[in-house]
């Protein structure tokens, strides 16, 4: 198959980026989008041109560095797939795919379809962890947990933290990654102890990195690859209040 592709070309955060045209023959649709564009880059290298720059680790839809807007779609046109996982058959023969950068202030652009995602680092720092003392590990069935909050902490913590709900967000807002980094650990009762501390400064250090807020437009939600769901947004928030009004009544 033949495809057209219009990408994101930009030097670096400090330049300005714009769309350049190319095309490119022979295209497997068993081919995943990944190696399509290993395909092109060898194409540009043996024409002495500059390969576009993107992020790819494991390509296995665990790592969530192939984050790329593709289409008007975060991941591209495929329901719970990331863009390593996303295959050539997906699109028509002679179709023209746009491809860019996730847009948010809280990622600048590095290179191309490169983004700096640091941002996320930021706030598991703040909060994303649980104090226990280092050992062995002990045995499971010590600390007793509901089947159902397990399931709930299980399906939270499958979050990737690649960054397709701010990409999907009109406000890039965070919250759906930082909800479910909460979710995971406050589910669970070695998570409990820090609950409160853990909501305020997650919440504070990912309104300080710029990321937007929650209009409920469940854009995140649909175009998550792991399907997290914005119910972590919810229980995110109540944790938040009840903290703020627990630590009213200690004042």
């Amino acid at each position: 198959m033949k495809i057209k592709l219009k990408i994101w070309r930009q030097k670096n955060a400090k330049t300005k980026g714009k769309f350049v045209n190319y095309s490119l023959d022979d295209v497997s649709p068993e081919m995943s989008f990944l190696e399509m564009l290993d395909a092109l880059n060898t194409k540009l290298i043996k024409e002495g041109g500059d390969p576009v720059a993107y992020d790819h680790d494991c390509r296995e839809g665990i790592c969530g560095c192939c984050s790329l807007y593709i289409n008007g779609h975060p991941h591209g046109p495929g329901k719970k797939t990331t863009t390593c996982e996303l295959h050539m058959r997906s699109f028509k023969d002679g179709q023209t795919i746009v491809v860019e950068p996730w847009r948010a202030k809280a990622f600048p652009v590095i290179k191309d379809l490169m983004v700096d995602r640091n941002a996320f680092d930021k706030i598991i720092a703040a909060g994303g962890f649980i104090s226990v003392d280092i050992g062995s590990a002990p045995e499971a069935n010590s600390i007793l947990a509901k089947k159902e909050h397990a399931d709930e902490a299980f399906d939270s913590a499958s979050c990737i933290g690649c960054g397709a709900c701010v990409a999907a967000c009109k406000n890039a807002s965070a919250m759906l990654f930082v909800s479910a980094k909460i979710s995971q650990l406050a589910l669970l009762p070695q998570g409990k102890v820090e609950a409160m501390e853990r909501v305020e400064s997650m919440v504070a250090k990912m309104d300080e990195l710029g990321f937007g807020n929650c209009t409920n437009t469940y854009a995140c939600e649909a175009e998550c690859p792991k399907g997290i769901k914005i119910t972590n947004i919810a229980r995110m928030n109540r944790q938040f209040i009840g903290s703020k009004i627990g630590s009213q009544k200690k004042q």
